[in-house]
């Protein structure tokens, strides 16, 4: 954190839905702090992870997958990414190394190029490739087009190549003095991590719209008690067939959901939580402004 030669910088992670940013973020920090599931649109909140080595410190912002915007909700989350490119030292451009390039990843390849930023690609999942060769075709087809600074493949799931990723991207921060402490990880709020991990758990249990159409707010977080703090978690979804989805037969699902998510929070905490989820109607949240102010997917 002394060192003459020390780095430090914001650096975006943009991709496409299912790139594996917020598994890559996790895996970087060493908690859990972005929610982590294969359906698309996962993220939907700015998240900043803070990784610090002798060498450096790197505030990761992990973004939205890039996707074609609908409702209110998901134009914010858009201008998230935009935001967060236009904000950042470095962009790391992440790509599922096992799928063919389509329209999408195009799309984001011509964001990345037209940032004006220097970029790392990041090649993911390569512990699903059977023949790793298979690699070398798409490194050279996005190094003829574009000049990025490091080409790395990696897995975030296995951890495969992580450390030498850190090193790459810190040699392309500007010198200067760390921007958080040693010891922090995240800039999210408790409240805002906690209901994420309950999502997770939802994103998890759910299939077909169920993920879309529901959103998570830690409404009251009492810890009066401190060997045990009360967390009180809304559940929002648009219609009451939705709601009985997400509640289960007899209460199965979601007394699925919260144990799990207590479990994952308890890890965090370092302490056991008494954890309480209810269920809210609330039609077309997505576009409602006021709604999206308090899941924290502001403007």
């Amino acid at each position: 954190m002394t060192s003459d030669n020390f780095r430090s910088g914001y650096v975006a992670l943009i991709g496409r839905p299912n790139a594996g940013k917020s598994t890559l973020l996790n895996r970087l920090v060493g908690e859990k702090i972005a929610a982590v599931s294969n359906k698309p649109q996962t993220t939907r909140h700015r998240i900043q992870g803070i990784v610090t080595k002798p060498a450096g410190q790197i505030v990761f912002v992990d973004t939205p997958g890039v996707h074609k915007p609908g409702f209110l909700l998901n134009r914010r989350m858009m201008a998230a990414v935009h935001d967060a490119i236009l904000s950042v030292d470095l962009v790391v451009l992440m790509r599922d190394a096992t799928v063919s390039t389509g329209n999408g990843d195009r799309f984001v390849f011509e964001l990345v190029k037209n940032a004006g930023k220097p970029a790392v690609l990041v090649l993911n999942k390569i512990d699903k490739l059977k023949d790793k060769n298979a690699l070398l075709p798409l490194i050279d087809s996005y190094a003829q087009e574009f000049d990025f600074a490091e080409i790395v493949p990696v897995s975030a799931l296995k951890g495969d190549a992580v450390d030498n990723l850190l090193d790459q991207i810190i040699k392309h921060l500007p010198e200067g003095e760390p921007i958080f402490g040693e010891d922090e990880l995240t800039d999210q709020p408790l409240r805002t991590i906690v209901a994420e991990m309950v999502r997770e758990k939802i994103l998890a249990s759910t299939g077909e719209e169920i993920p879309y159409v529901t959103a998570v707010v830690t409404e009251r977080f009492d810890e009066s008690d401190p060997e045990m703090p009360k967390i009180y978690c809304a559940i929002y979804v648009e219609k009451s067939s939705q709601k009985k989805i997400v509640i289960g037969k007899g209460g199965a699902r979601i007394r699925d959901v919260g144990t799990k998510a207590r479990i994952d929070i308890e890890q965090l905490l370092g302490r056991r939580v008494y954890l309480q989820l209810f269920v809210k109607v609330v039609e077309d949240w997505r576009n409602q402004e006021r709604r999206l102010d308090e899941i924290g997917i502001r403007e």
